[in-house]
């Protein structure tokens, strides 16, 4: 049985971080589905950038869309969702089956309106009423602006992947956001069964620290993060006010592993996904990670539900100076403007390539 097949078994849904038009043209996604357990998919701008700037397989569309009218945001939104509504028809027969809980793509809102709940909100219900389709997600960044955008998404019946999350605590911010969202569905007398997933970003942690602690703490840290948040979650399927939404039938918010891939040209390629095998979570990894892991990856033990050594091996990087509540905000504020400037190289490069093709014919 492949590793992946293995995961699989063991509750872990495996996503795959990356979308072509290529890859859907080619049966690559297909074959990834059928081999070796993908059951889902996320994108970004920088995903779409990297897709469209390094093939023709868009030019036709754009020469299309372009010569209709569509330029820049309008454009893009266009160009990403016919991606992402093939990938969304393959997966799903897997949504039906799991009811909601797997088989999903996303789709990130613009990163210029983080600031902004309202137009963010109304962005969100855009991305869904164009897509067409009922397992997509709007991917809304989890920071303390996007807070109110996420409740409000979700109790506007939006299916919201909380991004941008890189601790314990701001995974809880997320998580309150969604309850809040769903306890006001329910007092609305509307149906709580809107799902959302929560994605904490595990190897940037180590990146940034690459370079500040000891060899015997290299690539500890988002691990560690990883576990102490894993915990918060457990813990929060415990308490009596999901009991109680669970009774209503709400959905767990599941949380969802990003940035698996290493960093370090030293560690193990399947470094985080063995480390972070557990159930009824998520692991969504980029392309290489996906390949190097079921060709060669192990399957050991779960995550502890108690989260195992994190506390002693966050001690310890405390002891090195590292202040994880300072880096988790540090790295989240990072993350943001990075997907800004993604967004905006983005938009640049349809502009070129629109003009070019143009030109062209």
């Amino acid at each position: 049985m492949k590793p992946t097949q293995q995961l699989h078994e063991l509750g872990q849904s495996l996503w795959l971080d990356n979308i072509t038009r290529t890859m859907l043209d080619d049966g690559t996604l297909r074959r990834y589905i059928d081999e070796l357990s993908v059951t889902g998919l996320t994108s970004n701008p920088t995903i779409f950038d990297e897709a469209i700037g390094g093939s023709s397989a868009y030019d036709r569309s754009i020469q299309d869309k372009a010569r209709a009218g569509l330029q820049g945001e309008a454009l893009f939104m266009e160009l990403a969702l016919e991606d992402l509504r093939r990938a969304a028809d393959l997966f799903r027969p897997i949504y039906e089956r799991s009811a909601g809980e797997d088989g999903w793509v996303s789709m990130e809102v613009s990163p210029l309106l983080a600031d902004d709940a309202h137009a963010t909100l109304e962005m969100a219900r855009r991305i869904r009423k164009l897509a067409d389709r009922p397992n997509l997600f709007v991917k809304i960044p989890g920071t303390p602006a996007g807070s109110k955008a996420i409740e409000d998404a979700i109790f506007a019946g939006v299916p919201v992947n909380v991004t941008l999350l890189f601790s314990r605590e701001q995974y809880l911010a997320a998580a309150g956001a969604y309850l809040r969202g769903i306890e006001r569905r329910l007092e609305a007398g509307l149906d709580p069964r809107v799902h959302s997933v929560a994605s904490l970003f595990v190897s940037r942690w180590d990146r940034a620290v690459q370079d500040k602690v000891p060899a015997e703490l290299k690539n500890r840290l988002g691990i560690a993060i990883a576990q102490r948040t894993y915990r918060a979650h457990c813990e929060l399927l415990e308490s009596g006010r999901w009991r109680e939404l669970a009774r209503r039938g709400a959905p767990v918010q599941r949380l969802l592993w990003a940035s698996t891939g290493v960093k370090d040209p030293k560690a193990p390629p399947a470094l985080y996904v063995e480390a972070l095998a557990a159930p009824a979570t998520i692991d969504t990894m980029p392309e290489k990670t996906l390949l190097g892991f079921a060709d060669g990856g192990r399957v050991g033990a779960p995550m502890r539900r108690d989260g195992g050594d994190a506390e002693p091996v966050l001690e310890r990087f405390a002891r090195a100076g590292i202040d994880v509540a300072v880096l988790a905000e540090r790295l989240q504020s990072e993350g943001a403007q990075a997907f800004v400037k993604s967004w905006r190289e983005l938009m640049q490069s349809l502009i070129e390539k629109s003009a070019a093709l143009q030109t062209a014919s």
